[in-house]
């Protein structure tokens, strides 16, 4: 097995004496990174930190690596913005809502990775997302994060010049998620495209934010456009994560659960506890494949 290491597309960083990942409230001359982070073999992301708490939960049950009930501690309780959770190989990270916040998450990500001299590193996104044509409850494994116009790009002004960067994940693991799901065979899964979009109203075509200026007719002949395209669901994430795990040189996936049909309306009315194990279905998924990695099924 080849040692894949994280590739930094930053040459400045050599010169640094100390980097200071601000965000995480860690720094490489406060922390010993290959310590703390060296084994680490699997990150997994999502929103919000409750939820990335209750997956490294679960993954450290799944493992057999903790206790019933045990506690795990904030690797980045010394800031509000992020949190962190670690049990044997496997790291979960919460990125908070939209491209701007996962993006600012990424670079430390990959940087405390590097530093780490973590190798062969696989990162999954786990999260919710609004889908098209598919039972909520539906999981989608990304084959590619679309835009907003149906094009597999990410785009970002960077020195006022656009910057276009490519956002196709990694095959093989879609197809090895893809894999595991039929294996558990508990809930309807499928591969397609996932758009991310830079708004969670207008931007994905709802008729409920305070500001819509267009007509029903109109949002589902754009959402059926996307379903034709191949886009299964929507989200705010998948284009910048893509992009910045091509660059890293970084296997990455996306896993997202549906929690309503876009084409049957634009609010999310089931129950809390039908949410609570909608969103329980993509840790079930990429704890599994994290299991049958590790010889553990």
């Amino acid at each position: 097995n080849r040692e894949n290491f994280i590739h930094l597309c930053n040459p400045h960083l050599e010169k640094m004496k100390e980097d200071i990942l601000y965000h995480f409230a860690l720094g490489t001359s406060t922390h010993d990174f290959p310590a703390l982070f060296g084994d680490v073999k699997f990150v997994c992301v999502g929103g919000s930190p409750s939820r990335m708490k209750a997956f490294i939960a679960y993954i450290a049950e799944e493992l057999g690596l903790g206790s019933p009930g045990g506690d795990y501690p904030n690797i980045c309780a010394g800031t509000d913005r992020y949190a962190m959770y670690k049990v044997g190989p496997v790291l979960s990270v919460s990125h908070g809502m939209g491209i701007p916040s996962i993006s600012i998450m990424l670079h430390e990500l990959i940087k405390l990775l590097h530093h780490a001299k973590c190798s062969n590193i696989t990162i999954i996104r786990i999260g919710t997302s609004g889908g098209i044509g598919l039972e909520p409850g539906s999981v989608v494994i990304t084959w590619q994060s679309v835009d907003a116009t149906f094009k597999p790009q990410f785009e970002q002004v960077v020195l006022g010049k656009t910057v276009i960067r490519s956002t196709n994940l990694d095959e093989q693991l879609a197809k090895e998620l893809m894999q595991c799901s039929e294996e558990i065979g508990q809930f309807n899964t499928v591969i397609g495209n996932t758009m991310c979009t830079l708004d969670f109203y207008e931007g994905q075509g709802r008729l409920d934010g305070a500001i819509c200026l267009y007509n029903e007719e109109e949002k589902l002949q754009y959402l059926k456009e996307a379903y034709d395209s191949g886009v299964r669901n929507i989200e705010m994430e998948s284009s910048v994560f893509a992009a910045m795990c091509n660059l890293s040189g970084v296997k990455a996936a996306v896993v997202c659960v549906t929690l309503l049909n876009r084409l049957e309306g634009d609010q999310i009315s089931s129950s809390h506890d039908v949410l609570v194990e909608y969103q329980q279905r993509p840790q079930k998924l990429v704890g599994y494949f994290i299991k049958k990695s590790l010889g553990k099924v």
